[in-house]
């Protein structure tokens, strides 16, 4: 049994990341109805907003989760909301769950931690976690300024622990979710893809800034300091990425990005695959590509276990 699947209800292990202010019922209720879990965010602040979004997707009765990343949330009032909200899958990111797993736990929810190294994987496992989401450094938006890719992390953690895990950077379709589950996956999750879809709520400069990126697409900002990022290239991010400092007013003007299209309002989050992804596809598509070339892969490399050949 898949156990991501045991955990989420969803149809398919393919999750949507929590990006803020983009992880909301628009978008999350399309990945869920495509047979993923929709993931709706609280990083952006904005509790009353994000409770209304929660609330909205529990009336449309569709398998999704919550976000809460610990570091960026003022008290506990978001925890408290979502452990009464009959929510049954949480992620928690940005700092330790030690103190969140009980009362989640409590209501009766699975809870999974994002994590970018192995020590903070073990520590997670010892508190009680449910799973982990492995973040590697490929993924865009807050990241560990000590790069691990995906492709490591994974295989680092899963030689040390049992636990469910979910394979979080440098994944945008099928060849990427074979990969992971080789390595050792239950699920993945993806965001750059989901933030260019079509149900996405960002710009359409965005979504093409996306599409016209290469594999060098992006670079990893503010890395002696906090809050070290991900990002796609542009004069705004050049010059950070020169000064090797960012300034703390640096994501200001991020919803000039998300929803006026202002390119150099803000750094641009995202990941590596915006070298992979080339055009803006429906969450449907999304899904229904990667789930197809998956088994496709997976089926071929079937085969060549079977004959014991590698071709």
């Amino acid at each position: 049994m898949n156990r991501v699947l045991a955990h989420t209800g969803a149809k398919y292990p393919i999750l949507q990341a929590p990006m803020g202010w983009i992880a909301r019922t628009a978008l999350a209720s399309a990945v869920a109805r495509a047979g993923g879990l929709g993931i709706i965010e609280t990083s952006s602040g904005e509790a009353a907003i994000c409770q209304a979004e929660i609330t909205k997707m529990r009336t449309l009765d569709l398998p999704f989760g919550v976000n809460l990343p610990i570091r960026f949330l003022s008290d506990d009032q978001m925890l408290r909301f979502v452990c009464a909200s009959g929510v049954k899958f949480v992620t928690t990111s940005a700092g330790s769950p030690a103190k969140f797993i009980a009362p989640l736990k409590d209501a009766g929810i699975t809870v999974y931690h994002a994590v970018p190294t192995v020590d903070a994987a073990l520590k997670c496992v010892d508190a009680g976690i449910d799973g982990l989401v492995v973040e590697g450094a490929e993924g865009g938006g807050f990241k560990n300024p000590e790069e691990v890719s995906t492709l490591v992390l994974l295989q680092a953690i899963r030689a040390r622990t049992d636990v469910p895990l979910i394979a979080a950077g440098g994944i945008c379709d099928g060849r990427g979710m074979a990969a992971a589950f080789a390595l050792g996956a239950e699920g993945i999750q993806m965001g750059t893809r989901f933030v260019c879809c079509t149900e996405s709520p960002v710009h359409p400069n965005y979504k093409n800034a996306i599409v016209n990126a290469k594999e060098t697409g992006t670079w990893m900002l503010n890395k002696k300091a906090t809050p070290c990022i991900r990002a796609l290239k542009s004069q705004r991010t050049q010059a950070i990425f020169e000064q090797g400092l960012m300034p703390a007013d640096a994501l200001k003007g991020i919803l000039g990005v998300y929803f006026d299209g202002d390119m150099e309002a803000a750094p641009a989050l995202a990941g590596q695959t915006v070298g992979l992804i080339d055009s803006i596809k429906s969450a449907q598509q999304i899904i229904d590509d990667t789930v197809a070339e998956f088994f496709a892969i997976t089926a071929r490399l079937g085969t060549m276990a079977q004959r014991h050949a590698f071709a």
